[in-house]
């Protein structure tokens, strides 16, 4: 996730379908290109050196996020500039997500990544996609696969996705608009079905058109608070196994109005800000997603810290080292809010610049889903030992979400933090 900003792993939160990508069937387009170079060279900013871009993409996020060497090169022949606005396409492979139009965003390769490697995709397969949005995901599983079919529910997004797939010659892509909680029946069954949208379950007519023995790969949950999954079909039925948290963008349509557990905006608040609730049986921490180099810690009387605390280390500068979690958060009812944590920081050095520094980060976002503003809180420098932080900030009028973040962004030593809390204030 990488943008020119400090804390750039926080962009990644509008991933896989975006964040907060609205549109009852999430987004994704698809393209092949069997030369790299020459489409990289034709990208309309021959002055951006694109492999390069893709190999530090590569280097500084996929390698140590454990992506395996097939997915990697499936994202090396994907030119994912093509997908994205020319006005944004300088951070075409900053792992984060970006603004497509029509409220949407393009996941960051590195969702991308991990639920294209989870659907272990076999060159004989048949892949369904619910959400074609920009097609980035859709392009990256087309070399990996016999045949890709996509549904994308807004009409501009499927046209621009058709276009963009005809343009590039993607053959074995197919795109409709449409529905995508129903399937594409007449070209069922599917070995493999990959969600990019977050309903509360799996829509049963997804279920019905995979075969069994078939995977699906789908973010289900609350709005905030989603796991994805990996479902394996057997005997009809679907078997999960939970991956890890994370945070998908909310659908549009009677799907999402459907939900029985809807946030309150007018009351933000964060889950496990405290870290007591123990770590799932895959490593991951409750109630926060894209985890990177986090040792939940048991607090001892010479940390003089309650219960447990989250603990970020990091050797090389410039490697993710932070967490995220996302809220409803709406200016127009919520003015200020409190935001207070517990830090102690050893031998820090800044990243690869000196904004990459450990901090506790709050991030708000309009209805467009596009970044209004971004606070800070840190300790005081010198201080080794734990210092409680509180601040208040205002909150802007059009804010309607927002994600706070910690870690150390970047920077290299040893971050602990314990007590994080988020309330409205006066």
């Amino acid at each position: 996730m990488g943008l020119k900003q400090m804390v750039h792993p926080v962009h990644q939160v509008f991933s896989a379908c975006g964040l907060f990508r609205p549109g009852l069937v999430c987004a994704a387009i698809v393209f092949l290109i069997a030369n790299q170079g020459t489409a990289l060279a034709q990208a309309g900013f021959p002055q951006m050196n694109w492999e390069a871009a893709v190999e530090k993409l590569v280097r500084d996020v996929l390698i140590p996020g454990g992506v395996d060497e097939k997915v990697i090169n499936a994202i090396r022949k994907t030119p994912r500039h093509e997908f994205i606005p020319p006005a944004m396409r300088r951070d075409a492979y900053a792992d984060t997500a970006l603004p497509i139009g029509a409220r949407q965003t393009i996941s960051s390769p590195y969702i991308v990544s991990i639920m294209t490697q989870e659907l272990d995709v076999a060159p004989t397969h048949k892949v369904l996609e619910i959400g074609t949005g920009s097609g980035y995901q859709a392009a990256v599983l087309s070399p990996l696969a016999k045949e890709v079919y996509s549904i994308e529910i807004v009409p501009e997004l499927g046209k621009k996705a058709a276009r963009v797939l005809t343009r590039l010659g993607y053959k074995n892509v197919f795109t409709k608009i449409g529905d995508g909680f129903k399937g594409w029946p007449e070209h069922a069954p599917f070995d493999r079905i990959i969600v990019t949208c977050s309903p509360e379950d799996v829509p049963q007519p997804l279920t019905d058109q995979l075969v069994e023995g078939g995977l699906i790969v789908v973010p289900t949950g609350e709005r905030y608070q989603q796991t994805l999954y990996l479902m394996r079909k057997k005997n009809g039925k679907l078997e999960r196994e939970a991956l890890r948290p994370t945070l998908f963008v909310p659908m549009t349509g009677q799907a999402e109005e459907d939900r029985k557990v809807l946030p309150d905006p007018a009351r933000p608040v964060l889950f496990n800000g405290n870290f007591e609730e123990p770590l799932a049986d895959n490593g991951y921490l409750p109630g926060w997603y894209y985890q990177q180099n986090l040792t939940l810690m048991k607090a001892t009387a010479e940390d003089k810290a309650d219960g447990t605390y989250a603990r970020f280390e990091n050797d090389t500068r410039g490697q993710p080292a932070h967490l995220l979690q996302g809220l409803a958060l709406d200016g127009r009812v919520v003015r200020k809010i409190e935001l207070s944590a517990s830090m102690r920081f050893k031998d820090i050095r800044p990243g690869l610049d000196a904004t990459e520094q450990p901090a506790v980060m709050i991030r708000f976002y309009d209805s467009l889903r596009g970044l209004i503003d971004s606070q800070i809180i840190r300790p005081r420098r010198g201080r080794t030992n734990w210092q409680e932080i509180k601040r208040v900030f205002r909150v802007p009028k059009n804010s309607r979400e927002a994600i706070v973040s910690l870690g150390l962004f970047g920077a290299s030593g040893t971050a602990d933090f314990d007590n994080l809390t988020l309330s409205p204030t006066e």
